[in-house]
């Protein structure tokens, strides 16, 4: 059961409901609140809608410790309205409002709420939006190498890629969730496999092989699941 659930407050009502829509497909389990629009329906923003939104979603998760509701906005006075919704809310220990890119971070953000991450590390998934891919790159692990702690090893692995859409949106998610699933540092041509952005980034096409290494104690179960996953269509 997710543990963070997600308020996308827009100046448009469709921006929202369409933010919604993406993240959704990315992750299923986590609950997502469209906050679009005036009350009448036109351009801006309402304190009602998002503080309703705001409201539903943290009945959702809950308030236990870890769980809370991620707030992001599109522009700046839609981010005024939540900070005014913060301010009177009556658990704001458990809502957290995020400044970061209103698309990627909602995707870079669902794909941890989806596999259970508390908001904390939710919160940081979103912020990774602003990152470039460039120095954020994780260090290949050397093949075969064996860890200084925790045990196992470092493998790598190839995969020939059978999406039609490559490595990107959707398939790219379910990447993230599977990696994510494993005690195990793992990379696809050296990019997070834990991040769908990096991964997005990518640009990896069908047809395409990759390389996969992973570290840890379960570097194999690791990438035999992501192997499997890169080489089978849906």
């Amino acid at each position: 059961m997710p543990r963070v659930a997600f308020v996308i407050a827009s100046h448009s009502e469709r921006l929202a409901q369409g933010v919604v829509e993406l993240a959704a497909q990315m992750a299923p389990e986590v609950h997502f609140g469209a906050a679009g629009g005036t009350d009448e329906g036109g351009i801006g923003t309402s304190y009602e809608k998002i503080e309703a939104a705001v409201e539903a979603a943290l009945e959702v998760v809950g308030a236990d410790e870890g769980n809370g509701v991620v707030i992001l906005t599109d522009l700046g006075s839609a981010t005024m309205t939540v900070e005014s919704v913060l301010d009177f809310a009556d658990d704001p220990e458990h809502l957290v409002f995020v400044d970061a890119p209103l698309v990627e971070g909602a995707i870079a953000a669902a794909v941890r709420a989806q596999l259970g991450d508390p908001l904390a590390q939710v919160v940081a998934a979103a912020r990774s939006a602003f990152a470039s891919a460039p120095e954020d790159m994780p260090v290949p692990c050397p093949v075969a190498a064996p860890l200084a702690e925790g045990g196992g090893e470092c493998l790598s692995a190839r995969a020939l890629v059978a999406d039609p859409v490559g490595l990107h949106a959707r398939p790219a998610a379910l990447l993230a969730r599977l990696a994510g699933a494993f005690d195990a540092e793992v990379t696809i041509n050296d990019a997070d496999a834990g991040s769908v952005l990096e991964l997005m980034a990518l640009g990896v096409k069908q047809g395409e092989t990759v390389e996969l290494k992973a570290c840890g104690p379960d570097a194999r179960e690791a990438l035999d699941a992501l192997v499997e996953a890169i080489e089978t269509a849906e």
